[in-house]
């Protein structure tokens, strides 16, 4: 019976090998991805576009790559089934363990406490946003619901992309090619609008200022490390307000939308 737990330890030792060289792999091409998301700018929407591309294509290689390198493992050696799945369930308990201490010690989780404190001053709190391309607008257009606004998403992309086509000259001195640093020409204006209608660009501080000139409200961003941001201050109706994520996701930028805080009542109460 030594004899046959040694064997197994021995058939087992491979696969550990493996199963630790691949997630080491997986661990490295994130990183990878992480410095090329950080190498593009916020503005620059096609290279954006294209690092989602080039993201993918590297995370599927990389997939397929230790797809097949398992199916050779169990193809040589079938009697390693039962200790292949072991070890892949104990790399999974393991990925689960390694995200539960990101997620109370990294910064996602430290950026998401100090918002609920900054937001709990003002009895309110985050409410989620998907993150699809589309969040900026459809936490404005969750903020819209209360104000009996029903416009939708595809609504306010397109009011933004034609009230900053008839402002040309209030919206493309801020608007630069990032290969060249050169100002937007008229053409590279008209397809960055066209995106804004058509595309799930991202949204940001040029298309805010275009939406509170068209819902004539003023909109406040409220952000981690500094004091929020409101553009439209030169009107009266009540703010709409969105949250500002610097570490939600991936891609890092995020909009939320905010509600009343589920216990504030019983806040005031004690």
């Amino acid at each position: 019976m030594e004899g046959s737990g040694d064997e197994e330890a021995a058939a087992g030792g491979p696969l550990q090998h493996l199963v630790k060289r691949q997630r080491k792999e997986k661990r490295e091409l994130q990183a990878k991805i992480q410095g090329m998301k950080n190498a593009v700018p916020k503005n620059d929407k096609k290279r954006r576009k294209q690092l989602a591309d080039e993201v993918a294509k590297l995370e599927a290689e990389l997939e397929q790559k230790h797809k097949e390198e398992l199916k050779e493992m169990k193809e040589a050696s079938p009697e390693q089934n039962k200790e292949k799945k072991a070890a892949l369930e104990k790399e999974r308990e393991e990925r689960i363990a390694e995200a539960e201490i990101e997620n109370l010690t990294g910064a996602r989780h430290l950026e998401s406490q100090k918002l609920a404190s900054l937001l709990a001053a003002r009895h309110l709190e985050i409410k989620q946003i998907p993150s699809d391309g589309h969040c900026m607008y459809r936490a404005i257009e969750d903020q819209l619901k209360d104000r009996q606004n029903s416009w939708t998403v595809a609504t306010l992309r397109n009011q933004t992309a034609k009230y900053m086509q008839s402002h040309f000259d209030d919206f493309l001195p801020f608007l630069t090619n990032p290969s060249t640093g050169d100002m937007y020409s008229r053409e590279e204006f008209e397809k960055y609008c066209d995106d804004i209608a058509n595309t799930a660009a991202w949204g940001g501080q040029l298309e805010l200022r275009a939406l509170s000139h068209i819902l004539q409200t003023p909109i406040e961003v409220v952000q981690m490390d500094s004091p929020p941001i409101i553009v439209g201050e030169e009107y009266s109706d009540k703010p709409i307000i969105l949250v500002y994520m610097r570490h939600a996701y991936g891609l890092g930028e995020h909009y939320n939308s905010v509600k009343l805080l589920t216990d504030s009542a019983t806040e005031n109460s004690s």
